[in-house]
This record gives C-alpha cells, sequence and structure tokens, in this order.
C-alpha cells in the first residue's frame, strides 16, 4: 500500500484538495511522496525548505511576484518558493497561497502545503506563531519520528525542547516514551494547534522501521483516534504502511427468527443471551462504536444490552429482511467510521481473535472487502466492508446481505483455521449443535 492509499488521498475525489503537512519526523519527504502519487500537485511552504528538496519537483517557480506564478502548469510536480537564501527557501506570501488554492481548484490538481519547519528533527512542539497552517487546507497530516523514543528529550532529538517539556510534563534531559508523544500530539497546542475545524484531522507515525517500534506505533495509534480521523503507522523509508483507523461493530438483531420458532437473539450461550454475548466479543474486540440494529420485539433485544457501551439502533423496517437493517446499521455510522464489521446475532460463539485479525487484514491495505475463509474453500462469518463500500451497501434491498455486492469488489480472504465461524442458528438442531461445542 503505498503513502496516498494509506492516506486515503488516492482517490480520483481526493485529486484536487488543498492538504497541509505540519510536525516533525520526515514531514518533507512525506510530502514529495505523496506529491508523485497524487500528481500532478502543486507543493509549496509556509515555512523555509531545504535546496536539496528543489531537485524532487519537475518544475520550480520562485514567486517574487503574482506574474510569477502565470508560468504554473497542470503536470507533473510544481513547486512554488520564495528566494533561495543560505541553501534554503523562503516562504512564499500569504497573498500567492490564497491564489494558488483558488488556482488548483480552477486546473483540478491537488496543493500541498509544508506549513511547518522542525530541523530535521524527529519530534517539535510548536512555537507560538506556529504552524501557519491556511484556514482552507481540507486536510492536516500532523507527522511525528518514532525515532525519538527512548531518547532524551533535548535539541538534538527534539525541536523547541522547552516547549515541548512543558506539553507533556517531561523534563529536559529525561528519555521520551509513547506517553509523551501522545500527549503532545492531541495537545491544543500542540499536535493539535491550529487546525481548521472543518479540515479531515491524519496523524501519520513515521521511522517505524523496526518490528518493535512498529509495534509501539500501533500502540499510540488507538491512543490517538480519539483525536484524529486515522492515524498512518509506517516508513517511508522502507515504504510500509499501516491505516489505523475507527473500526465500528455493526450486529444484526433485528430479524423475527421465523425459521427457527422462538427469538434467537434471546437463546442462552454459556448463561448470557446471544446478542449480548455477540456484543460483548464486538466491545472485547476493539470495535468502536459497536451498533446492534433491532427490530422485532425491540425492548426484548435491548434490555439484554442496557449496561452494554453499545448504540441501539431501531429499524422500523426489519420485516423487508436484512438488507433494511444493513441500511439502518450503515446510515448510523460515525463519519469517521473507516469500516464495519457485519455480525450476525446468531452466531455467539465467533471469537474476538477473528475479529481483530479481519481489522488488522484490512489495515495493510485498506481493501474494500475482507471475509474469512475456512478450509480454503468455504467463505465465513463475520465480514469487515471499508468505507468505500458503504454507498452500495445502502442500495441493498429485499432479504440479502452485504454478499450480495462481492461481485464488485475485489475481496481479500483470510484463511481462518476454525471452521466453528461456520455455524449460525437457523433450526433447533443447530442450536443443539452450539450446545453439544460449549461442553467441549
Amino acid at each position: 500500500m503505498d503513502f496516498a492509499h494509506a492516506l486515503r488521498l488516492a482517490l480520483p475525489s481526493a485529486s484536487n484538495l488543498t492538504v497541509s503537512l505540519v510536525g516533525a519526523g520526515g514531514k518533507s519527504s512525506a510530502l514529495f511522496q505523496l506529491a508523485r502519487q497524487m500528481q500532478p500537485a502543486i507543493v509549496t511552504a509556509t515555512s523555509h525548505l531545504g535546496v536539496w528538496q528543489i531537485p524532487l519537483a519537475d518544475q520550480h517557480i520562485i514567486a517574487r511576484e503574482l506574474s510569477d506564478l502565470q508560468k504554473l502548469t497542470n503536470k507533473g510536480i510544481t513547486l512554488i518558493t520564495g528566494e533561495v537564501e543560505n541553501e534554503r527557501t523562503k516562504p512564499i506570501h500569504a497573498e500567492f497561497i490564497h491564489w494558488l488554492h483558488e488556482k488548483s481548484k480552477a486546473l483540478k490538481i491537488a496543493l500541498l502545503i509544508e506549513a511547518d519547519g522542525s530541523r530535521q528533527k524527529p519530534i517539535k512542539a510548536p512555537a507560538p506563531h506556529e504552524p501557519p497552517i491556511p484556514d482552507f487546507a481540507e486536510v492536516v497530516i500532523v507527522v511525528a519520528g518514532l525515532s525519538a523514543i527512548g531518547k532524551p528529550l533535548g535539541g538534538e532529538h527534539v525541536h523547541r525542547p522547552e516547549i515541548f517539556s512543558q506539553l507533556c510534563d517531561l523534563e529536559i534531559g529525561r528519555p521520551i516514551t509513547p506517553k509523551e508523544i501522545i500527549a503532545t500530539l492531541t495537545h491544543p497546542q500542540g499536535g493539535l494547534k491550529n487546525i481548521p475545524a472543518s479540515a479531515r484531522r491524519i496523524a501519520f507515525l513515521n521511522q517505524a522501521d523496526t518490528p518493535e517500534l512498529q509495534s509501539t506505533g500501533g500502540e499510540v495509534a488507538r491512543e490517538l483516534l480519539g483525536h484524529f480521523g486515522s492515524v498512518i503507522v509506517g516508513s517511508l523509508l522502507q515504504n510500509s504502511f499501516r491505516t489505523i483507523e475507527r473500526t465500528a461493530g455493526i450486529i444484526l438483531a433485528a430479524g423475527e427468527s421465523t425459521r427457527y420458532g422462538s427469538l434467537k437473539q434471546l437463546l442462552d450461550w454459556k448463561g448470557k443471551p446471544f446478542v449480548r454475548q455477540v456484543a460483548e466479543t464486538a466491545l472485547r474486540s476493539g470495535l468502536w462504536p459497536v451498533m446492534v440494529v433491532t427490530g422485532f420485539r425491540s425492548a426484548d433485544v435491548e434490555s439484554c444490552l442496557k449496561d452494554l457501551p453499545v448504540n441501539i439502533v431501531y429499524n422500523p423496517n426489519y420485516q423487508q429482511g436484512q438488507s433494511a437493517s444493513i441500511r439502518a446499521g450503515v446510515r448510523a455510522l460515525p463519519q469517521n467510521a473507516g469500516g464495519a464489521v457485519f455480525l450476525l446475532a446468531d452466531q455467539p460463539q465467533i471469537p474476538a481473535e477473528v475479529i481483530r485479525a479481519l481489522t488488522n487484514t484490512h489495515a495493510r491495505e485498506l481493501h474494500p472487502i475482507v471475509a474469512p475463509l475456512v478450509l480454503e474453500e468455504r467463505r465465513a462469518n463475520p465480514v469487515l466492508f471499508d468505507r468505500v463500500a458503504f454507498p452500495d451497501l445502502l442500495q441493498l434491498t429485499g432479504d440479502i446481505g452485504g454478499r450480495a455486492i462481492f461481485s464488485k469488489y475485489k475481496v481479500e480472504y483470510m484463511p481462518w483455521h476454525d471452521d466453528i465461524l461456520l455455524l449460525d442458528v437457523d433450526k433447533p438442531e443447530d442450536y443443539q449443535k452450539l450446545i453439544e461445542i460449549e461442553k467441549l
């Protein structure tokens, strides 16, 4: 998965966005790598750039006057800077930034802005005048280098260490831990400073160049998700990225259980109703938010969930079949949901491990659909759908599920060793099988 894909900026709908990058730890490299993958693109900076970066563009324009920008084309990567002085380019004038914004929209190409300087350190804290993010930025990427973890807080590894110390309450000279990275990135005067309210926030944890730092990056990412729409953990050096986003759980529990003869959602499994077992598994696996779609005898189903942190979504059209519940669940998703795992209320035996495996597989490539494949030949539940598939799920009708759109997308099948995923309770004899499994 390339960098633009990990950021969800490789789609045609992202081709003319205005993207600002701030922070430290590979920001300039990220800027040009993203520009190359989104090209044609305009690249500029409200801070200084090193002259060594100029050859990374296909065209370089020094903007002394607004008339200089008339040379701008919509091909390749065009770098716009101020004058070159002491091996650095000067920032361009604020008036030019606004002109470039309007021009990029007219040309329908991306405008990428480096809006921060960091002296090539892995971590930084912004000074009072920083970062100068334009108010029209639609995406803001906050970059931090994981190589700072374990290093002493000081000028060698941190740009503006005194301010960093104040933001995260760490004494100068003490080793930097993930706790301080999280505290600084989520501080209103740190990583969140000056981000326009309407902009999509992305944190990029770069320099995850070892398995240990990749694991640490994943732990940090989960703590950042309350403040950022997504967190990318990866390495520009190795061209390797994972996208950590909120993955919701949608439990389909609205049916009448006509074939079974009584309400399956309320059947007992290990001393708890089916629907509660499924909800607890979804929560334990890290899905958030977890939504339970109810319909028939909704009050009885909801009574099983009263003390759980789940969202109830009532589907008044439950008699129209499973598609109505899918539509209700998707409509209730938060805007920052990167995907959703659909769980059936008659499968309480699904382990949390398979849900975690689905979300981990999805994070590596952002596949449109990820589904378990049992014994190398049989598709099973649960299934994860990426957000790109949500519009198609909203078009489903009748008593059909998400498998109806499998033919439209490339499905990533995840091998799974346990055929327990194949069992669902349609008839009393299925329930008896489940009881027998419980005894093992």
